[in-house]
């Protein structure tokens, strides 16, 4: 398929779920040697969950495709799943030599440019790359407008819009110490 075809999938799935009363017109389809093996659409208001953006329900979609044995992928497969470790990109400033190899090898398409959460998901997940029809403008146009966020991420934490407030470090560094004191913690 070409890049075209995907988008023209993710563009009909997000006119899907407006049809549907899903959510927004968002719509995504991540491809892996030149086929769809996962698609989602935007399903806030199916669902009332805000993390269900289509992107995310591609994300996640694409890795149940991948690790059949998920949720549990025993250690014998681990070498099988998008667990895989494979060395750091050349050039990346990562200082842990090697990482779970997620998504590296797909790509996704989406009806419009994904938002903050949704880049997250995607930089975590290590696609390819990210192809994208409606521009953050044309975005912001029809109610769905993310500059805010951009904009509050750039100020230090406590002039931030939301409360964001460190407390009781001493707590949190347990866990911490047992994820450094763990000999086979697997980075991802």
């Amino acid at each position: 398929m070409a890049k075209r075809e995907f988008l023209a999938e993710a563009v009909r799935l997000a006119t899907e779920s407006v049809e549907n009363g899903w959510g927004g017109p968002f719509g995504a389809v991540i491809s892996r040697d030149g086929d769809i093996i996962a698609r989602g659409q935007n399903r806030v208001l199916l669902t009332g969950d805000p993390t269900a953006h289509a992107e995310v329900e591609a994300i996640r979609k694409a890795i149940q495709v991948l690790n059949p044995e998920a949720p549990a992928i025993a250690p014998e497969h681990v070498d099988e799943s998008t667990l895989a470790l494979v060395p750091r990109p050349e050039g990346s400033a990562d200082p842990v030599p090697e990482r779970a190899r997620m998504l590296q090898g797909c790509s996704l398409y989406t009806s419009g440019a994904p938002c903050p959460m949704c880049l997250g998901a995607i930089y975590w997940s290590r696609i390819d790359a990210v192809y994208f029809s409606c521009d953050p403008a044309a975005t912001a146009k029809i109610g769905f407008d993310d500059s805010f966020m951009y904009e509050d991420f750039r100020k230090p934490m406590d002039q931030r819009s939301i409360l964001i407030e460190q407390i009781h470090p001493e707590m949190g560094a347990e866990a911490y110490q047992a994820w450094t004191d763990k000999p086979d913690r697997h980075p991802y």
